[in-house]
């Protein structure tokens, strides 16, 4: 189980080549990366985060998934630091003995990230710098687990 924050840029495929390498005890390995969106004038995003904090709250989300869903891997990998839209700003890997567990441990991690990972995000367009609030359908999300 890994949880890396980070300020640089990752390589999808040579994360996931290096996730299922040498797996032969899986059914079932499943990712989901998200990318800065621009919704309109976005020239680029800010993310803020505590070193050491921000970490050991993702290791408890991705041990609380491996508890549930009998993981044998996990993968998380979240950046920092400025972003522009388009860019990689993070990446789940879920490696289990069928494709549910991993599918639900992924979405889990994915929707747990979103609301309770401890970051600050700052929208920068031509208006001027924002705070990105915390929205209801987020919180909303984490009602099925």
């Amino acid at each position: 189980m890994v949880v890396r924050v980070q300020e640089a840029p990752f390589d999808l495929g040579a994360e996931l080549d290096a996730f299922a390498s040498g797996r032969t005890d899986v059914g079932a390995q499943v990712s989901f990366t998200g990318l800065v969106r621009d919704d309109g004038g976005l020239r680029f995003m800010e993310i803020e985060h505590y070193p050491g904090m921000t970490e050991k709250a993702i290791g408890a989300i991705e041990a609380e998934a491996v508890r549930r869903w009998t993981l044998r891997d996990a993968l998380v990998i979240h950046r920092h630091g400025r972003l522009a839209p388009g860019e990689q700003i993070m990446m789940v890997a879920t490696a289990a003995g069928h494709r549910g567990e991993a599918f639900a441990a992924a979405e889990f991690l994915m929707d747990y990230l979103k609301s309770r990972a401890p970051f600050w995000k700052r929208e920068v367009t031509a208006e001027g710098a924002a705070w990105v609030a915390a929205k209801d359908e987020d919180e909303d999300a984490l009602s099925r687990w």
